[in-house]
């Protein structure tokens, strides 16, 4: 054996025993830790969503539907604090007459319009004083009336309806 082979055994040696002396003391063994164990809140999270702090009605949607002539409602017999309930306006699109289906919990002074799009009376349809309950009145639209979108608005007691039709 020469000379640096000696070297190179006496150095594996020399480690082996230094890792069995340290392995034995558990130098590199995880340790338990021996401060006390605290669990923390989590943090609140913050909503990067701005909250509203304001008296305000949630949003319900309407109960109107829609259905191949235009805008309907269904029927229900619930009594709401309202005098006007408009069950239905047909055909919509309109041509020449116009039908609309309602209920007045009262006697009530009814007028009914149609209005364009920048709130200009066109046409007005009625005004006159019906009986309460529900019913059905038709009205024939004068031939002036250009085709497009226009506003039903429909008023009994104060209480104001605007629905949307389309004249062809």
């Amino acid at each position: 054996m020469d000379l640096k082979s000696k070297i190179t055994f006496s150095w594996s040696i020399l480690c082996i025993i230094c890792m069995v002396i340290l392995g034995s003391q558990n130098v590199f063994a995880q340790k338990a830790d021996s401060a006390r164990v605290s669990i923390k809140p989590k943090p609140k999270v913050v909503s990067k969503i701005p909250q509203i702090k304001a008296n305000y009605q949630p949003y319900k949607p309407s109960t109107l539907g829609y259905n191949a002539y235009g805008p309907t409602a269904p029927v229900n017999t619930v009594k709401t604090g309202k005098i006007l309930t408009v069950l239905k306006v047909y055909p919509n699109p309109v041509s020449d007459q116009l039908n609309i289906s309602m209920r007045l919990e009262r006697e009530v002074l009814l007028t009914i319009k149609i209005t364009d799009m920048l709130s200009n009376d066109v046409v007005r349809l009625a005004n006159e004083r019906v009986p309460a309950g529900e019913q059905t009145k038709t009205y024939t639209l004068p031939n002036r009336l250009n085709p497009g979108m226009y506003f039903l608005k429909i008023e009994a007691g104060g209480e104001p309806k605007i629905l949307k039709i389309w004249v062809l």
